[in-house]
């Protein structure tokens, strides 16, 4: 059977250049967002802050320097070829390398605690990263990797409910996580919204929403007219940019889903801030035989 080969380092210097480019550059999917939201923001003072988001994160491209001082815990979506042999190290390592070569050389924020309750000790190279690997076929290893900060991290929420809530259950859910994060999670935000699996798989879900670009839809079109609907109701709560009043609260809703069990419907809502980094490689090796 042919395998590709990747090396260790590879995957290390992927991973380092992913983490320094998202927080270096935005993507251009949510500066289009914002510049579109400009012209649209009808409050005096959310246009001055959207002004002012947009020419940060001009400047932060420009001088190579964080977007935001929050620059998150490192999160990967990994699509992991079949046939894929990692040399000179493990896959996990390696990641974790490349994270700790992004935060100390690139002069980002290491934001990451060793334990959640009693021991919160900085780790000093912002690892370990949050790791979703998924095997699929094939002889290249894909990731999207990003920076999760936790001004916005910190209002998302998850519940389970059951099928008798119905749509309109689910969006009243996701409608009440938001208003109750109110100007907290520094809006304009990204809404990721994941629906179904187990409680565990619907977080991942809503994570993963939060990478999408927010200039696609979902692929069925009643989840797709979902998320225009909620989009429209979140604007019209009147937050506006950094909670000041106006109608751009969010620049868009993603929603992910998967088949779940007849008793259950989780909802979870992942919501990030307008510095939604995420950046994505391909990393391709030699071939061999085993």
């Amino acid at each position: 059977m042919e395998i590709s080969i990747i090396k260790a380092s590879q995957v290390t210097a992927t991973v380092q250049k992913l983490l320094m480019d998202c927080n270096y550059f935005i993507g251009e999917d949510i500066m289009d967002a914002l510049k579109c939201a400009y012209k649209n923001e009808t409050s005096p003072v959310g246009k001055n802050v959207l002004e002012q988001i947009i020419r940060n994160d001009q400047i932060a491209a420009q001088e190579e320097l964080p977007m935001c001082q929050d620059t998150g815990m490192a999160v990967l979506f990994v699509e992991y070829g079949d046939r894929v042999c990692i040399e000179d190290g493990s896959f996990e390592e390696a990641v974790n390398e490349g994270v700790r070569r992004a935060y100390d050389e690139g002069y980002l924020r290491k934001s990451v605690v060793s334990d959640p309750v009693f021991d919160r000790v900085n780790t000093k190279d912002n690892t370990p990263a949050v790791i979703h690997t998924k095997i699929v076929s094939g002889n290249t290893i894909r990731i999207t990797a990003g920076g999760k900060g936790f001004g916005s991290e910190n209002m998302s929420a998850i519940k389970m409910l059951t099928p008798s809530y119905g749509e309109q259950g689910v969006k009243q859910f996701i409608l009440d996580t938001v208003k109750a994060a109110g100007p907290n999670p520094c809006p304009p935000i990204v809404v990721g919204v994941g629906i179904g699996g187990t409680f565990e798989r619907a977080a991942q879900l809503a994570k993963k929403a939060t990478f999408r670009p927010i200039n696609t839809h979902n692929s069925d079109s009643r989840y797709a007219a979902m998320e225009e609907e909620l989009l429209r109701d979140i604007n019209r709560m009147g937050f506006g940019p950094a909670g000041l009043g106006g109608n751009t609260t969010a620049l868009g809703v993603n929603i992910e889903t998967s088949p779940t069990h007849i008793a259950g419907m989780p909802v979870a809502v992942n919501i990030c801030c307008h510095a939604a980094r995420h950046a994505s490689a391909e990393i391709t090796g030699t071939g061999g035989n085993v």
